[in-house]
Parts: structure tokens; sequence; C-alpha cells
């Protein structure tokens, strides 16, 4: 059937209902070409979040509330160390609050004041889904404000960000130029 939208009364084929069809079309219209570039960024966003969830279901609880925890418990193993080997996990465990004083520190919230209280809040009621309350609704359990994110999405996330530091730490030499060759 053919379609007409908008005020410059565009027409379009559409065609409907095909049996055995694959494919799937998305239409983006916008007021100029850095919208639609946006649009399109951020449809493709969604698509990997669905593909993820397609091979893998699982999830975590964002708002921070997984690196909060994992953080937590990374410390807890490095107090069971007694080599420098504990060094690296505690500064591990540090950048993992990365991502909540960086979420705190954008909702307005004093960054670390926020971070160390819901860190002390998981220790205390034992609940690792507490996170930072970005929206401002006054509880935070990740749970109840229904913010989650894939796991693999999350695994993603920290075995790059490792992976770009153990990279880093192989620098072991930096010439400049006009150094002696």
């Amino acid at each position: 059937k053919e379609l007409s939208f908008g005020t410059t009364k565009d027409r379009m084929l559409v065609i409907e209902e095909c049996h055995n069809s694959r494919a799937v079309t998305i239409f983006i219209r916008g007021g100029n070409k850095m919208i639609i570039e946006e649009a399109k960024r951020s449809l493709h966003d969604a698509l990997c979040v669905v593909r993820n969830l397609v091979r893998d279901n699982r999830v975590v609880y964002g708002g921070g509330a997984t690196e909060l925890a994992c953080s937590l418990a990374v410390t807890k193993e490095a107090d069971k160390i007694s080599t420098l080997e504990q060094y690296a996990m505690r500064a591990f465990s540090d950048a993992l609050e990365a991502i909540p004083l960086a979420l705190a520190e954008n909702s307005g919230l004093n960054p670390i004041q926020t971070v160390a209280d819901i860190k002390s809040r998981q220790v205390a009621e034992g609940n690792p889904r507490l996170g930072v309350d970005c929206m401002d609704r006054g509880i935070n359990d990740m749970k109840e404000q229904h913010v989650i994110e894939t796991l693999i999405g999350k695994k993603q996330q920290i075995s790059l960000a490792t992976q770009l530091v153990k990279m880093i730490l192989k620098i072991d030499d930096i010439r400049t130029q006009g150094e002696g060759s």
C-alpha cells in the first residue's frame, strides 16, 4: 500500500505481512542530518542491547550497583592476601568505583559522599542492588527502580577497561622527538 506522511506529501510504498520474511525496515526522519545521525546511533545501541539479551538473557542491576558490589568483593579478597598483589587488587577495586562516582557527579550529587553511603548500605544491608539514585526518587534499590543492564555488556565493559590498563602498563619507555637515537 502507499502511504503519505509529513507536511511535504512525501509518499512511501509499504509491503507488509510477507510470508517467511526476515527483513525489517526502520524509517527515520528528522529536522536535520545531525538529528537523524543521532537517532541512528541511538537505534543501533538499542538493537545491540536486544542482540545481547537474545544471546544471553541474564541481567545485572545498573546505577553503579554492580560495580560497587564487585568493588566490595575484590576488596574483601584483597584483605585475604598478604603479598604485594593486594595493592593491585585494591587499585582495581578503586577503579570499579569510577562509574558510580561519575553517575553521582552527573546527577548533581556529591559523588564521594553518595558512593560512600551506598557502599556502607550495601555492606550493612547485604543488598548488592543498591546504586546511585540518578532520578532522585528517594530509593537506591535498582530493582525497584527497574534499572538493569545486560550481563554481557557489563562483562565486556570491565574486560575492555582491564585490557586497556594492561596495555598502558606494558609501556616501559617513552621517546620524544630530539632525544638521542
